[in-house]
């Protein structure tokens, strides 16, 4: 099978060595993170504040309920110290308490309750800003040029619509809006004890300040390290995608040992920086105690001293230490809104990377159309004028760590590997790609699809520059069968409707028949409905190639793009799709890389590459006169 893909290979070499210690530094730096290609990787993008407020404001109206309950449960709370003050005065004044006690007991009730609404609110809000937030990186992912899938590891992308993401919660429901509801009852406790006693305020005042200027010191710490959290969870989570993806060489390679070592260390690495969280986290959890410990020991101890003095009455003590209680709590919010939200903008740094990545729309030149432009029914040729393409080299990404176990590549380069390549496919023509493994045949397909777009020269369908095309509107004239006839988990129909959403069973059993897969739909009783397993593991590898061109034809679009689609099937089932690809090839223009020889002999045309150039264009019986490489090809019977 040719070894044609999508992505730009490299070449093995050992990684440049760690720089070391420098002369006359007392402090060695750390050696930086290197991608698969041996160059440093960066920190990553750092989110900043502003960039957090459009996830939270797509909830306005839920934010403002919740502000509400939090003015109101602070509005109960402050009343609370000044009932609880003209309860100790009528006592001493051996006054009868009245409504006092009930107005009390109300409003704590009442602020029990409006804390209880308000902290459902704040969850089921906090699950809205995961969702979308999710919905947002999704569309942007799955819309990204094939490039960038190229270059980042799928484990990393999934890690970043699961685990980041979530770590966006608990900015609403770990302390960011109780702290603004708390920032009121911080206020109003402050005013309530300058009312009372503004010495004991200053020494308490004081202490806070303190407090809050480790809080702030210790604010970004906390940010760079749940971001390389984060970035290492990323790692964690490509690193056993890899492996359970290919479990089966895994294991008959003998290789699960070594595989479980690589991936012990990518969780090592995440159970590292999470210990920086937690470290910087441990610092900053305790002072609102601490600081709340020092300040009630001090009010008392002064406070005690002012009593006896007679400056303030016991109800003024009484009521100023309430007071304290009032405005420290607050600040333990406020602290844990710092450690939240700063844990939560690193993560959302990796997010924002993701979503500010232009989508494959975005790279069409300024001609291109905007809006959708079909193709004439009879204007489906195609025709390649002087094209040339470079696979770019790999740009650094934070998550492009190899395991321990893979090889290293060298420094990346950009890699040429087509060299202007022209032929053109009249409508309802077949056209052969034939060649040795590398020649470029599989990029030619892929420039056709517009994964790609030519470094050099034109690609035109019936005679216009498909990049003047809208991608969409382009695709839907295509039918592409990839060279590894990728299976989706879930069921035969599921599969079968991915081009043809509207297609009905008859038809779905129409093209079954046509590849010979009926016998899958009678295995059991579930029909189209069958399940095929994650990658169609419970399939063959000749039926999954039945069943993806089984797809293809359902379609039926004008261009049939099929990349060597015959190469895990029998002798009888060739022929048999042999068949159906003819009947449904009339009128139609198909391009096919070619495994065999038998696909290759009644082609139209037949198009030799070999290192990405164009060597041989013609028949079979003209090549093999004309062409060496075709003619040797051809002799061993066998097309790689």
């Amino acid at each position: 099978m040719s070894s044609d893909t999508a992505a730009p290979p490299t070449t093995d070499a050992p990684l440049p060595a760690s720089p070391g210690k420098a002369r006359g530094r007392s402090r060695k730096p750390r050696p930086p993170r290197l991608d698969r290609n041996g160059r440093p990787i960066p920190e990553g993008p750092r989110a900043k504040f502003s960039q957090l407020l459009p996830f939270l404001f797509e909830h306005k109206p839920m934010l403002a309920v919740i502000i509400g309950l939090s003015v109101l449960g602070a509005a109960a709370s402050l009343a609370q110290p000044l009932l609880v003050q003209q309860v100790i005065g009528f006592v001493q004044s051996n006054k009868p308490l009245g409504t006092l006690v009930v107005a009390l007991v109300a409003l704590v009730v009442i602020s029990g309750l409006v804390n209880g609404f308000q902290h459902y609110l704040l969850q089921r809000t906090g699950e809205a800003v995961v969702l979308s937030s999710r919905r947002r990186l999704v569309a942007r992912m799955l819309n990204l040029p094939i490039s960038e899938f190229d270059a980042r590891r799928t484990g990393d992308l999934v890690s970043r619509v699961g685990s980041d993401t979530t770590l966006l919660r608990a900015v609403l429901t770990q302390g960011l809006v109780d702290a603004i509801g708390g920032s009121l009852t911080f206020i109003g406790a402050i005013v309530g004890m300058a009312i009372i006693d503004p010495v004991l305020l200053g020494l308490t005042v004081l202490i806070v300040a303190v407090s809050v200027v480790v809080v702030v010191t210790l604010s970004r710490r906390i940010r760079v390290a749940s971001q390389r959290a984060q970035r290492k969870v990323g790692d964690l989570t490509a690193a056993v995608e890899r492996a359970i993806s290919s479990i089966r060489t895994v294991r008959a390679s003998g290789a699960t040992d070594r595989e479980i070592a690589a991936i012990d260390v990518d969780a090592q690495g995440a159970y590292d920086r999470g210990l920086e969280v937690a470290s910087a986290s441990a610092v900053v959890v305790p002072i609102a105690s601490i600081a709340m410990q020092v300040s009630f020991l001090v009010v008392l101890g002064v406070g005690g001293y002012r009593v006896a003095s007679g400056a303030d009455t016991v109800a003024d003590l009484v009521s100023f230490i309430l007071f304290l209680f009032l405005m420290i709590m607050p600040l333990g919010q406020a602290f844990g809104a710092v450690t939240s939200v700063n844990s939560a903008l690193g993560a959302l740094g990796r997010i924002q990377e993701i979503i500010d990545l232009p989508g494959e729309t975005s790279a069409d030149p300024a001609g291109a159309s905007a809006a959708a432009a079909p193709v004439a029914a009879a204007a489906h040729s195609l025709s390649f004028d002087g094209v040339e393409f470079t696979y770019p080299a790999a740009p650094p990404a934070d998550d492009e760590l190899l395991s321990p176990t893979a090889p290293r590549p060298s420094a990346a380069h950009d890699l040429t590997v087509l060299h202007g390549v022209s032929f053109h496919a009249e409508q309802g023509t077949r056209t052969a790609l034939v060649g040795p493994s590398g020649a470029g045949k599989s990029t030619v397909l892929a420039l056709i699809e517009r994964f790609y777009d030519p470094t050099a020269g034109v690609i035109r369908l019936g005679g216009e520059d498909i990049r003047a095309l809208d991608r969409e509107s382009l695709r839907a004239q295509i039918g592409y069968v990839e060279q590894d006839a990728p299976v989706l988990a879930g069921t035969i129909r599921d599969n079968l409707v991915l081009g043809a959403p509207d297609a009905t069973d008859v038809d779905c059993l129409r093209v079954l028949e046509a590849v010979n897969l009926t016998n899958v739909v009678e295995r059991g009783d579930a029909g189209l409905e069958t399940q095929v397993g994650e990658d169609g593991v419970m399939l063959s590898g000749g039926e999954k190639q039945r069943l993806a061109i089984a797809r293809t034809l359902l379609a039926a679009p004008p261009i049939l793009l099929l990349d060597e689609s015959t190469s895990s099937l029998d002798g009888i089932n060739e022929q048999r799709l042999r068949e159906a690809i003819d009947a449904v090839a009339v009128d139609r223009t198909l391009i096919i890389i070619a495994h065999r020889l038998s696909t290759v002999v009644d082609s139209d045309q037949i198009v030799v590459l070999d290192g990405g150039r164009v060597v041989g264009v013609g028949t079979h019986s003209e090549l093999v006169v004309s062409t060496p490489l075709y003619r040797d090809l051809a002799k061993h019977q066998l097309l790689v």
